[in-house]
């Protein structure tokens, strides 16, 4: 059975501090024969003072409103003995005061949240998403200071009204550093970000609620821009007197053909083509993105361009397969391809991916689970993607299915017939 704590309060004045006939008053706790004195930021004057009765004497005005007071701070000590005591915590004298004070309670801010995040997540995320975060966090800083008016905010303060005028601020944001406006989902890409330091908060139990419950992303669905195998032919026959572009061209009908990742790409070097179980050859690498394995039988289109570049003098002092360029230069250049080859499409790097899981394997017959494994997507869902935009499968499917059912009604004609 538990016994409960020796708990006393007295109130009193430390004359040892007279000072123009006043004292300071304090509060004097004491459990177990152990005390701490709490200053309480108040003098009275000390022929004023009723130590017997530990409070002023007399029932004026000033009197009643200083034992007042008096009263407040021993209910507050009285509550938070209690609370300790209910708490099953440790009953102290000192545990005591720092309760009243509000010292034993950590209120953690948004931006220490930040320094955490980013100091205990920087060894298991790669750099370029702790760039993402990063830039979250820029967004949330501003957010704070323009709307909020204030440079942090403890994290017991955000609540879903705070979620819903972040989302607001950056959509109406007014970026000075690009000309397009923040999209819907790049702005849901940013809550995402804030929800998952939230939420690594209240497992911390630095907060004691998520202010994300009753939040839901709205994601805009769109579709997966691909190039159709018209535009694809239109590309690999595009020759230009600009070295720069023909390069870039390589590389795009490269990832076209293996459905390599711009970084991915540029990480490989010779040493990621080796013989397969079938004896030819094979791409072999490590997504940088999801850390899966991926290993690409190599189609003969990539195998020409591997080929083609083998002697590159910048390939070579790289120990690579293909020339290497900035993703930002790549991207522009393919820009300039697309209107050289009349195709009416925002042409980037990673729509190359798209078109190999689209053109190149899904529309051949390349089983979903195959195309997956080749992408190196750790859920066949994101594929899925991807087979929901072909209109041309969808219709090959459609038409087998009708053959199907043909067949069948043919053979219970036949069968009636006999």
């Amino acid at each position: 059975m538990r016994t409960r704590s020796t708990f006393s309060l007295l109130f009193w004045v430390n004359t040892s501090r007279l000072n123009n006939n006043q004292v300071p008053v304090y509060a004097r706790v004491t459990v177990n024969g152990k005390r701490v004195n709490i200053s309480l930021k108040r003098k009275v004057i000390l022929s004023e003072w009723d130590s017997a009765k530990s409070k002023l004497k007399g029932s004026n005005q000033e009197a009643k409103l200083f034992n007042r007071f008096l009263e407040q701070v021993r209910s507050q000590i009285y509550l938070a003995y209690e609370q300790l005591l209910s708490e099953n915590k440790l009953i102290t004298a000192q545990a005591i005061k720092a309760r009243y004070l509000g010292e034993d309670e950590q209120h953690r801010s948004l931006l220490e949240l930040f320094e955490y995040h980013n100091t205990t997540m920087s060894k298991n995320l790669h750099k370029d998403t702790m760039r993402h975060y990063k830039t979250t966090q820029n967004y949330l800083k501003s957010f704070l200071s323009k709307k909020i008016k204030t440079d942090n905010i403890y994290l017991s303060n955000l609540d879903y009204s705070f979620i819903v005028d972040f989302e607001y601020y950056l959509k109406a944001h007014e970026p000075t550093d690009h000309q397009r406006k923040i999209s819907n989902n790049t702005a849901m890409k940013h809550l995402q970000r804030l929800r998952k330091m939230v939420t690594m908060a209240y497992h911390l139990e630095w907060i004691d609620r998520d202010p994300f419950v009753r939040f839901k992303s709205s994601f805009e669905k769109r579709e997966r821009e691909f190039l159709s195998e018209s535009e694809l032919l239109k590309l690999e026959n595009f020759h230009s007197p600009v070295n720069r572009l023909n390069i870039v061209k390589d590389l795009f009908v490269f990832s076209c053909y293996t459905g390599i990742s711009y970084i991915d790409l540029n990480n490989l070097t010779r040493d990621n083509i080796v013989k397969g179980i079938d004896g030819n050859d094979w791409l072999i690498t490590k997504r940088q993105k999801t850390k899966t394995n991926v290993k690409i039988p190599l189609l003969d289109k990539a195998l020409e361009l591997v080929f083609k570049y083998e002697n590159h003098p910048r390939v070579v002092a790289n120990n690579g397969i293909l020339p290497r360029l900035s993703n930002q230069r790549i991207n522009a250049y393919l820009k300039e391809i697309a209107d050289l080859c009349k195709i009416k499409k925002n042409l980037t790097f990673h729509m190359a991916r798209h078109t190999f899981a689209t053109t190149i394997t899904l529309s051949n017959g390349v089983p979903i689970e195959t195309v997956s494994k080749l992408l190196g997507h750790t859920k066949i869902a994101t594929t899925q993607i991807y087979a929901r935009v072909i209109e041309r499968k969808v219709s090959e499917d459609i038409n087998t299915l009708k053959i199907k059912m043909i067949n069948k009604n043919n053979q219970k004609i036949h069968s009636k017939s006999k």
